[in-house]
């Protein structure tokens, strides 16, 4: 039962109240209820909410309230709308003031069953098994409640009107959320559409359509905001040319302008085929203007009157002679706009200057005076009479005309026939005053449209035939059925009519005749079809329209006899009928409207009067010449020869001023705003009047048409710098908009020789415009969203289902989610299947039915998911997803096949390599084994020989000294033979493979052995030689200061080395090109806040720079040249020791730095501008657009600057960080930001990688291309994930440890280049030129949570150096990109592997463009400090001479001199340190 059924018992002019116990059921305690105080009206909804909140219930759930009577017995279960105190009422007296459950009468809140609330978790209404209006109904009520305004069905999206913000639907993170992924993956949101409409049109490269229906109400304007701003951000153009922002405050200046009231606008955003945003063209379709005269009760005028009263300064107030909004008479209600601060920002990010706005609300506040001016008769009764004269003062004061031409326009009308003027009555001056205050407003507004599509104009348009895609947003008037409805609604509803109809054809009828052609099972379903209804509103040649036009012709037309009409022409149609005399009613779609006839023929012919035209032309305020006039681009032409002529006359008259003048004043220098010559005062006005760069300023003053460039001089350091704005407007631009713009501009009479020229209708201009919007949308590929208004009165989340179900009924809804659920989403020819599908079928396979039935029957598809029809397959989304993700998967497959079959090939190449160099090996070490055998065999031989033959003689001749005679034979005879063997032996190994032997450097005689040839003065010697680094080189620098000492102490050793010898040996060369490329290292250093740099590495580092710069021709002199750096490094490590041990002892035992706890709250926040509505995270309240607002980069926590203060909980990303000075701390496969502190801005184990390949591997062949031993790098991975610090990486080759680098960075779990930011990197190498892509790239870089952001930094910086070395390791910066490109650069979805391969060239292109922009300014500012030092060495050489030729004649003259030279010297000196420092900061 409900509650309408006991009637309403309560008198709604009257305030009662009752306190009534809630129950909850089930419970464990049954005496537990919630008391409420319940009014008259008070919904079952709004008890429903205070109980849940009493009780503590799930807000989550869904809840209803049951009336339980006649003691339990009975249960009723109420409505949303109904009324609790009304059935309390309607109890026994003794049970409404308290009404226990004893009683029998008491009520009940009862969670719904899972049964009853089965659709509510469903995001598709699709998927709901039993479809009808109730069903839908409800479930779009539950989500509702849920704060779930957006629904899918398939890919139309149905929102419903909340009247209130979410933020937690327009968080900027939502925008990256949806971006890269496909409609109906994620929760149902309008962000979904907008990211599949532009990935849509990226992919297929044809333009795009969002078409949002509804009735007035239902939120459209808001949802086309929120789609715009989504289609900016995923375009990222703000980088370029601040286009964002100018399109993010076109959407505030237009709404304020029309907010409530009824105008269609088409929203066209042009992109270039990469999908960087170009243009932006807004294009307006029939504004209301009698919403500014005449209103309904509940509703109000245009916001920004609103907003100008309540928002405006005390002067802004006297300039533009404001009043209180009640003493307006077309101003019925107080309730004022808060925005207009927010309107001025607007204006400002468009591109209005000051001078623009004042224009803008001057003609505003003459509007709102239009409506106080009354009339009456004048005592001769012969005409009118107009006032108040206040008013009318005022009034021509505003629009800088004269009063009696302003009386004379308000007064008098031209007779169409006659074209003579004749005076009007009050009824007719009324409609007089109304029809300007109209039409001026109209066309202040196409002014104010026309502007901004000029603002947001790219000229290369016009220039280049650049290939350009669009996604256009289509946010028509609602439909509208209101008390009375005239003209206006009639054209609102035919537009509805229209774009209903586009739905229909697109939904229903294409691919209901697709199914039927292709032969496949389907049963058609049946919509409404509203062709009817459009044939009788436009048909020719007896539609409405055409009759009212027929009708306008004739002098005497009324609107009694277009009715008559009307009547003859449509009596059998049957959506038309008209039962009166003064209304007809049309059967719409969306229901029967009647209409009222009166004024139809007055407004369908309402033009701007040629009295009003006259009236404004003769403004001295030149800013109306541009609203009235009827072609801006003779306007155009005719304001710049005016402009030119006089300011030549003012310059000629200067100039005879100036030659008038007498020879002493000749010189003096006076600004031209000065001059108060009474002959030119227009002069006077040079610095003072102001100007928007507008068309024609000749009727005011001459200068004031360059007033702009004079009123943008901006003061810096002392110097004014002249800023120009840019986009002016030229003849060429000004053609190009009026272009776009033409088709709904206000009309206006124009004087003509044969008189008045008969402008087209209004109904005419409109149909044309519509049809040719129609056309445009036809060629794009559209997406849908339905907008349903949830109550009649605007409340905040209420819900009312009879007005929800009507459009459900009306917009087809239900329909469409029938046709969404049988048909399919997906279909494909036979081609474009087996062409996507390839990697799915066999390598046989054809596009044929057969081929494809085999693979869908393969993949165990169910058969009612499918169809095959004679060219085409059709699938359900659910079933296209599948099959995409199982060809994702098997391409994965393949490309792991690849890589291991390409490892594998690797591998083997190498091993037969190395089994090829093993083989070698083995057979010279046989063949050297086996010939030194030999030579011991013929050696024992010989020597058994000839002990044989020594005996046999000694036998023979009977020596008399045979033990000394034998071992002299002997060894004559052993000497010979082995001469004779080493020789044979020698040369058999000369012929062997083995290396040759190349005797140490210092066992060769030097090419310099001619002493006269030898420079006397150089300071290298062989007696410095050392195998072992000194002891005193075991010292570590961990002071930044120490290297700026030694970097300071290298340099004047390198100075002193060039003053000294005149001419530099070979050597010397070697070793100050060798101290210079040093140099370059430490300075590289100097950013390093707590370095530890043994001397040892250093001395490595310099002794592989030595090694590699010297090359073969000149290795002998690498020892002699380290040598002499280990000397010189060795008198600066003593000089270090010897300072040090200087100092005071306590300060020793001090520690060098504090370490500071980090901050517990420890987040990381930027500043950004707020470009559509958001919320803040603490306080709650909104941040309003072009606010300033407060976004954690790492937990994306958002509040104001204000707030900041108030936070009081961790990052909840942060927080887990682990205190890195403690051993078992984790350092690969974390977040950036937890490896890095205040102390520690790059992760150590970063640092420490980076410094040592510095170190020791620059010179490297191919480093960070060739890979290292995977054993080794394991053994390394294992000793820096967990203690860092303890790692000797002196013990690994260096391929390993670029190895170990580049696994860093790969195993991160964000990319350096964060996810977040991926495709913004993309679009930036997409542009066309160089230097848009570093400023884009730069951008973005900025964009980098700081640990990405020093990380990414010291990461460029050291492949910079890297590739400043390319001479030697063959590395370029088109190289290391392509190494380093994947590892700091990942896509976020990695499902799709054909769309990471396709953007590796982009991201290659984004690292390419920072390492070779770096290098470029690392090459600059090295030979920038390189230009200081050798300025800095010359000086002191200079001063340095001026001491020695310094002449002492006498004692005091010489000690006078004495002090004056060195006075002189340190002045000298000072100013050369101010000199590099002023050059230093100029640099900077």
């Amino acid at each position: 039962m409900s509650a309408r059924s006991h009637g309403s018992i309560l008198d709604r002019g009257s305030s009662q109240s009752r306190v009534v116990q809630i129950y909850s059921r089930p419970t464990l305690d049954p005496t537990t209820y919630c008391p409420l105080q319940v009014t008259n009206c008070d919904t079952a909804q709004t008890v429903i909410q205070n109980a849940i909140l009493m009780l503590g219930l799930d807000s989550n759930q869904t809840y209803r309230l049951i009336e339980v009577t006649a003691s339990g017995k009975e249960e009723n279960e109420l409505d949303w709308d109904d009324l609790p105190l009304d059935l309390v009422l309607s109890w026994p007296p003794e049970t409404q003031k308290w009404h226990p459950k004893e009683d029998g009468y008491y009520f009940v809140i009862q969670q719904v069953t899972d049964d009853n609330s089965c659709s509510e978790e469903y995001d598709d209404l699709c998927n709901l098994s039993d479809i009808t209006e109730d069903s839908v109904t409800e479930t779009l009520r539950q989500r509702f409640y849920k704060y779930k305004i957006y629904t899918y069905t398939s890919n139309i999206l149905v929102a419903i009107n909340p009247n209130k913000f979410l933020p937690v639907y327009y968080n900027p993170k939502y925008v990256k959320m949806y971006e890269n992924q496909p409609l109906g993956k994620l929760s149902p949101h309008i962000f979904a559409v907008a990211a599949a409409a532009f990935r849509n049109m990226l992919s297929s490269q044809t333009n795009q359509c969002i078409v949002i229906s509804g009735e007035s109400g239902s939120g459209k304007t808001e949802s086309s905001s929120y789609l715009v701003h989504c289609l900016t951000a995923l375009s990222q153009q703000m980088y370029s040319s601040g286009l964002e922002r100018t399109i993010l405050g076109a959407a505030p200046v237009l709404e304020v302008s029309h907010p409530g009231a009824p105008l269609g606008k088409f929203i066209q955003l042009n992109y270039l085929q990469s999908g960087v945003i170009r243009g932006y063209v807004i294009e307006k379709y029939l504004l209301e203007k009698c919403r500014l005269v005449s209103r309904e009760k509940n509703e109000r005028n245009y916001h920004v009157f609103y907003n100008l009263l309540v928002g405006a300064s005390k002067d802004e107030q006297k300039e533009f002679h404001l009043l209180k909004p009640h003493d307006y008479l077309y101003l019925r209600q107080e309730t004022l706009g808060q925005e207009y601060k927010r309107l001025h920002q607007a204006m400002e990010m468009v591109g209005f200057l000051p001078s623009t706005k004042k224009h803008i609300f001057s003609i505003l506040s003459a509007i709102l005076h239009l409506g106080n001016l009354t009339y009456s008769l004048s005592r001769d009764a012969r005409g009118l009479e107009v006032g108040p004269d206040d008013v009318l003062v005022t009034l021509s004061e505003l629009l800088k005309v004269k009063k009696e031409v302003l009386v004379k326009a308000l007064t008098v009308r031209r007779a169409v026939a006659s074209n003579f003027p004749c005076l009007c009555s009050i009824f007719q001056a009324s409609k007089m005053r109304d029809s300007m205050a109209k039409t001026l407003y109209s066309a202040l507004f196409d002014w104010i449209i026309f502007h901004i599509n000029h603002a947001l104009l790219n000229r290369r348009d016009m220039e280049e035939a650049v290939p350009c895609l669009s996604i256009g947003v289509l946010d028509m008037f609602g439909f509208e059925d209101l008390q009375k409805n005239s003209f206006e609604q009639l054209c609102i509803n035919y537009t509805n009519e229209k774009i209903q109809c586009y739905i229909n054809h697109h939904i229903f009828t294409m691919e209901q005749e697709d199914y039927v052609s292709e032969g496949i099972r389907w049963q058609n379903i049946d919509y409404a079809d509203n062709s009817g209804c459009i044939e009788l509103m436009s048909g020719k040649p007896s539609g409405l329209f055409k009759l009212l036009d027929t009708v306008r012709s004739f002098p005497d037309a009324s609107a009694e006899g277009l009715l008559e009409k009307m009547k003859q022409q449509h009596r059998d149609n049957p959506f038309f009928v008209s039962d009166s005399e003064s209304t007809f009613s049309v059967r719409h779609f969306a229901g029967s409207v009647t209409y009222h006839i009166k004024d139809f023929v007055e407004k369908n012919s309402e033009h701007m009067r040629l009295e009003v035209v006259s009236l404004l032309r003769g403004s001295e305020r030149a800013f109306l010449h541009q609203l009235v006039c009827s072609s801006p681009r003779a306007l155009f032409r005719w304001g710049v020869l005016r402009a030119t002529i006089r300011i030549m006359t003012v310059f000629k008259h200067l100039g005879r001023k100036r030659a008038e003048l007498p020879p002493e004043g000749a010189h003096c220098r006076r600004v031209l705003g000065q001059d108060t010559s009474p002959s030119l005062p227009s002069v006077s006005v040079f610095t003072s009047s102001t100007l928007d760069f507008s068309f024609d300023r000749s009727d005011e003053l001459p200068l004031e048409a360059f007033e702009d460039i004079f009123d943008n001089y901006e003061k810096r350091n002392g110097r004014q710098k002249q800023l120009i704005p840019k986009n002016l407007i030229d003849l060429r631009s000004l053609q190009h908009i009026v272009g776009v713009t033409v088709h709904d501009r206000t009309s206006k009479y124009t004087d003509h020789p044969d008189g008045l020229i008969t402008l087209p209708s209004v109904c005419t201009r409109f149909q044309a415009s519509l049809q040719k919007l129609m056309e445009r949308i036809k060629q794009a590929q559209p997406f849908f969203i339905v907008c349903l208004r949830s109550n009649y009165e605007k409340k905040e989340m209420h819900f009312d289902s009879g007005l929800v179900k009507r459009q459900v009924k009306c917009t087809g809804l239900l329909q469409m989610v029938l046709m969404q659920k049988a048909g399919y989403s997906a279909k494909y020819t036979f081609k474009e299947f087996v062409e996507k599908f390839r990697m799915l079928l066999p390598k046989w396979a054809t596009p044929t039915p057969e081929h494809i039935s085999h693979l869908l029957e393969r993949m165990e598809l169910d058969k009612s998911t499918y169809q095959i029809g004679k060219t085409k397959v059709f699938l359900k989304e659910h079933e296209r997803q599948f099959l995409h993700e199982t060809l994702n998967t098997v391409v994965m497959h393949h490309i792991v096949v690849l890589q291991r079959w390409f490892r594998g090939c690797l591998i083997r190449s190498h091993f037969l390599q190395k089994k090829d160099a093993s083989r070698l090996i083995q057979r010279c070490w046989r063949e050297f084994y086996e010939k030194r055998n030999r030579a011991a065999t013929i050696i024992q031989m010989a020597w058994r020989t000839s002990l044989d033959r020594a005996e046999s003689q000694q036998e023979e001749r009977g020596s008399t000294r045979p033990g000394r005679d034998r071992y002299h034979y002997h060894s004559c005879i052993i000497l010979n033979q082995c001469v004779l063997t080493d020789f044979w032996y020698f040369s058999a190994l000369s012929s062997a493979t083995l290396p040759h032997y190349h005797p140490h450097p210092y066992h060769m005689p030097s090419q310099y052995t001619d002493t006269v040839n030898r420079n006397p003065t150089i300071r290298i010697s062989r007696a410095t030689r050392a195998t072992e680094w000194n002891s005193s080189l075991d010292r570590e620098i961990t002071n930044p200061k120490e290297l700026r000492n030694l970097d300071e102490y290298l340099g004047n050793k390198v100075n002193e080395l060039k003053s000294r010898i005149k001419e530099l040996s070979p050597t010397e060369i070697l070793f100050l090109t060798a101290t210079k490329a040093f140099r370059n290292t430490i300075k590289s250093m100097f950013s390093v806040q707590r370095p530890q740099i043994a001397y040892k590495d250093l001395m490595k580092g310099y002794q592989n720079k030595v090694i590699t710069l010297a090359g073969h021709k000149q290795k002998t002199e690498v020892s002699l040249v380290v040598n002499l750096f280990q000397s010189v490094l060795d008198i600066f490590v003593r000089g270090e020791l010897k300072r040090t041990a200087e100092l005071d002892p306590v300060k020793l035992l001090k520690p060098c730095f504090d370490l500071q706890p980090d901050n517990p709250l420890d987040h990381l926040f930027s500043t950004y501008q707020v470009t559509i509505m958001q919320s803040c995270d603490l306080c709650g309240s909104y941040i309003w657009a072009m606010e300033k607002a407060y976004m954690c980069s790492a937990c994306k926590l958002i509040c104001h600057k204000k707030c900041l203060s108030k936070i009081i909980t961790d990052c909840s990303t942060r927080c887990s960080r682990m205190d890195d000075r403690l051993p078992g701390s984790l350092h690969f496969g974390v977040q950036v930001c937890v490896l890095t502190s205040k102390a520690n801005p790059v992760p150590k184990v970063m640092e420490l990688l980076l410094m040592h390949v510095e170190i020791n591997g620059l010179y490297t062949e191919g480093i960070y291309r060739k890979s290292g031993s995977a054993c080794r790098a394991r053994e390394l991975h294992q000793v820096l994930q967990t203690n860092p610090e303890s790692a000797c990486l002196d013990n690994y080759p260096i391929h390993t440890i670029t190895g170990l680098v580049k696994r860093w960075l790969r195993e991160l779990p964000d990319p350096l280049m964060t996810y977040a930011l991926y495709n913004d990197f993309l679009h930036a190498a997409e542009l066309p030129e160089r230097s848009e892509q570093i400023r884009a790239v730069y951008q973005k870089v900025d964009e980098l949570p700081p640990s990405n952001y020093n990380t990414l930094e010291r990461l460029i910086f050291h492949l910079v150096r890297v590739a400043k070395e390319e001479e030697h390791n063959k590395m370029t910066s088109s190289s290391l990109a392509i190494v380093f490109a994947p590892c700091i650069m990942r896509s976020p979805d990695s499902s799709d592997p054909f769309l990471t391969m396709k953007d590796v060239g982009k991201i290659t292109t984004c690292v390419d463009v920072l390492i070779t922009e770096q290098l470029r300014r690392y090459t600059e500012r090295m030979q920038y400090i390189q230009e200081l030092e050798n300025a800095e060495a010359l000086a002191v050489n200079e001063l340095q001479l001026r001491r020695q030729n310094t002449v002492r004649i006498k004692h005091r003259q010489e000690q006078s001199d004495t002090d004056n030279l060195d006075s002189s010297l340190s002045m000298s000196s000072e100013s050369l340190e101010d000199r590099l420092k002023s050059l230093e900061s100029e640099g900077q």
